[in-house]
């Protein structure tokens, strides 16, 4: 993620709000909120995701006097999850949402709502960067190998499936660079997987929570990496953005504000995120499940959600991309 942010007067703003006892007595002094908040995850538990929110749940809650429930809405993508939240009239509702929601207005025109007209962004949660992967054993040892072997001919890039940011980003490589990657979409990681350390296909693209363990134990080795800086726990792994700073791609999860959800209450929920999200623990825990902290303002979440939607709207149309 680089949505401009100017961390240091960020954290220095939080940090001085948290000292002078600003945050907590903002709420106090407000309405909202005035009952339990809820959640929405429109994904089954256990993903990064899911994971981060419920820290942040436990942190925040007591802060603004409200519990947060969480409350997993699973299937279809994400998008019933993300209907409930934008039919509902409940105005203590909040939404994560993610990468996808930047990527299917693209591909479909029956979502039933408008990212940008129906949700309030609130704040950024965190990102986790995209992984070039091949099996242990590959003759790809690089990057530098990988483009020479793409340029000359097609090489298999299994992805989690059509029009998910793994495609994407495969996709986005092939029309920048002039590679003949193929992407071979399966129905999820858990299929791609076996195939990949098999050496069925020649090269996976992952989220880096999903490969990481993979790495780590010997099974694929990675060759390139889409963060804007390299990954600590990917030493000599070059990033694509030696190749030029569109290739900085991120997965990434947000929190979303339902319609009804005052202006001041985004506001002050906002503040309470940013400063969660600076504690050293939350970093910790974080780094657990592969994902990094990132803070920012309601209004610079907007940006950079606008700017991701017209990123990858271009990539559908220009690969002429098409959901099944």
């Amino acid at each position: 993620m680089n949505p401009q942010i100017n961390r240091r007067t960020l954290l220095a703003a939080s940090a001085a709000a948290v000292a002078s006892g600003a945050l907590p007595s903002a709420f106090a002094q407000g309405t909202w909120p005035t009952k339990n908040i809820t959640v929405i995850v429109p994904f089954a538990p256990g993903g990064a995701g899911n994971g981060s929110v419920r820290i942040l749940a436990d942190i925040i809650g007591p802060k603004i006097g409200q519990p947060l429930v969480v409350e997993n809405r699973a299937g279809g993508g994400g998008i019933p999850g993300t209907q409930y939240v934008t039919n509902s009239n409940d105005d203590h509702m909040l939404l994560m949402g993610s990468t996808s929601m930047t990527i299917l207005p693209a591909l479909r025109n029956d979502l039933g709502y408008d990212v940008q007209k129906d949700l309030k962004p609130v704040g950024m949660i965190s990102s986790q960067p995209v992984v070039f992967a091949v099996p242990a054993n590959s003759p790809i040892k690089t990057l530098d190998d990988l483009i020479a072997r793409a340029k000359a001919g097609e090489v298999t890039a299994g992805n989690s499936g059509v029009g998910t940011l793994s495609h994407l980003t495969t996709e986005l490589l092939n029309r920048k660079l002039g590679l003949k990657l193929l992407a071979v979409p399966y129905k999820g990681d858990a299929q791609l997987i076996p195939d990949v350390v098999a050496g069925t296909i020649q090269m996976a693209v992952m989220n880096l929570p999903v490969a990481l363990p993979l790495i780590q134990d010997g099974r694929l080795r990675a060759v390139a990496v889409t963060s804007k800086e390299p990954v600590a726990s990917l030493p000599g792994v070059k990033t694509l953005n030696t190749l030029g700073p569109e290739f900085v791609i991120s997965g990434w999860a947000a929190l979303f504000a339902g319609r009804n959800v005052p202006a001041a209450g985004v506001e002050r929920f906002a503040a309470q995120l940013r400063a969660a999200l600076q504690q050293e623990s939350v970093r910790e825990r974080f780094a657990g499940f592969g994902v990094t902290p990132e803070i920012a303002t309601p209004a610079q979440t907007r940006d950079y959600v606008a700017a991701e939607m017209a990123r990858w709207a271009d990539v559908v149309k220009s690969r002429g991309i098409k959901l099944e």
